[in-house]
């Protein structure tokens, strides 16, 4: 077995039978920027998707979990930004069901093969008039190449400041197998993932079922455990499509293969997850917490995220201040047990690491080499238990004026 998984150039048309395309079609007017995407295989795929855990959910969110409850097979995502057609009632279910017949008459497709995302501000209905026309847009658009995945890339895009793309290339089987992925993603950000849309591809050729259980399994150690600001949006989608046109073997679970899939798609969604964390909104530095000799994996997955969504540390972070208490006090609220006389807490960075606490106690540490270590643009914390072999780690960013100043102008 060939376990080796090779980051290559290209995005989400990487994998064999994808065509991508990005265009302006005016969502919102005034504006200059790409807001539809559309990505098509060229044949029906399996799929499997994960969605937000809000209470209050986006028309396109309902409609795509119910098309993949439904076992429907997939070969198109239509995404539009601007306009998140959440909390829009009746026609704003009927608008996502207008897209997809369009994107359908368009492709030749059935409407249930098309998955529908949108973003941006809730509670304004999306302009038909200008999103029926872009559909026919984006597929006179449709490309294999770079470009077109870049477009695409960019085109899914709200207040991020670069588009997040990633593709891989592994064997399977004895044939090469690729995969890629684009997401955006930079406020409302917070663990059971965010405002984010994600859609991963791969040529491989695996069941529906195997899809679904990976896909929810690695979510819960990439997506799930990244936070901007501790708001959980009501469009949070990811999904992957895999059409198989690799051509090896059907994957199944007992298959030694299945655990370099596995892994493939895990690099996938931690390489998307950290640069939604590292683009977070006003972002100056992507913060990563790592819990490491916890008693087991919950307590330690608790624990890494209280210290990236503490306001208090993302706020010392920005400052470059080796302000320890603040983390310990956000591990001691996180409802994880663990004793506060054991913990050992350190930072570290592309100059080094240092530890700031020993057995619960401040080291005598240099201040000045601790600001040092936090000046650059990826800083992790170690929070060491001392209490068990169990590991998890989350990402964040630090907390900037930039980021009120965003969002106090969002809407305009």
């Amino acid at each position: 077995m060939n376990n080796t998984i090779t980051e290559i150039t290209g995005g989400i048309t990487a994998p064999k039978g994808f065509q991508a395309a990005g265009i302006r079609a005016g969502m919102k007017p005034g504006k200059t920027n790409r807001d539809m995407a559309m990505i098509v295989s060229a044949v029906p795929c399996a799929a499997a998707g994960v969605f937000t855990r809000n209470l209050v959910k986006a028309a396109p969110v309902q409609w795509d979990a119910k098309l993949l409850a439904d076992n429907h097979s997939v070969q198109a995502v239509v995404v539009n930004t601007g306009i998140a057609n959440a909390c829009t009632g009746a026609e704003g279910k009927e608008n996502v069901k207008r897209t997809a017949e369009k994107a359908a008459a368009e492709l030749g497709l059935q409407p249930e093969q098309v998955i529908v995302m949108s973003t941006g501000v809730i509670g304004k209905q999306l302009p038909m008039d200008a999103l029926l026309p872009g559909v026919e847009l984006l597929r006179g658009a449709l490309s294999t190449g770079k470009e077109a995945a870049h477009a695409a890339a960019e085109a899914i895009l709200t207040t991020d400041t670069r588009p997040k793309e990633v593709a891989v290339e592994f064997t399977l089987k004895g044939k090469t197998v690729r995969m890629a992925g684009i997401c955006k993603g930079s406020g409302m950000i917070h663990p059971n993932m965010g405002t984010m849309l994600g859609i991963i591809t791969t040529d491989a050729m695996v069941p529906k079922t195997l899809l679904d259980s990976c896909l929810k399994e690695l979510v819960e150690d990439t997506f799930n455990m990244v936070s901007v600001d501790g708001d959980t949006s009501t469009n949070d989608t990811v999904v992957i499509l895999a059409n198989g046109l690799a051509e090896h073997e059907i994957l199944a679970e007992s298959d030694e293969d299945y655990a370099v899939f596995r892994m493939a798609l895990r690099q996938v969604m931690t390489v998307l997850a950290q640069r939604i964390a590292e683009d977070g909104e006003g972002a100056t530095r992507l913060l990563e917490a790592k819990v490491i000799h916890g008693t087991d994996k919950s307590r330690a997955k608790l624990l890494a995220k209280a210290i990236i969504t503490s306001n208090l540390t993302k706020a010392a972070i920005f400052g470059m201040d080796a302000n320890w208490g603040r983390i310990l006090c956000a591990m001691g609220y996180s409802g994880a047990e663990f004793d506060p006389d054991r913990v050992e807490v350190q930072i570290a960075s592309e100059y080094g690491t240092l530890t700031l606490v020993k057995n619960g106690v401040a080291t005598d540490f240099d201040e000045e080499f601790a600001t040092k270590l936090l000046s650059p643009s990826k800083v992790t914390i170690i929070a060491d238990i001392n209490a068990g072999e169990a590991e998890a780690t989350a990402w964040g960013c630090d907390l900037t004026y930039e980021y009120v100043k965003i969002n106090a102008d969002y809407r305009s």
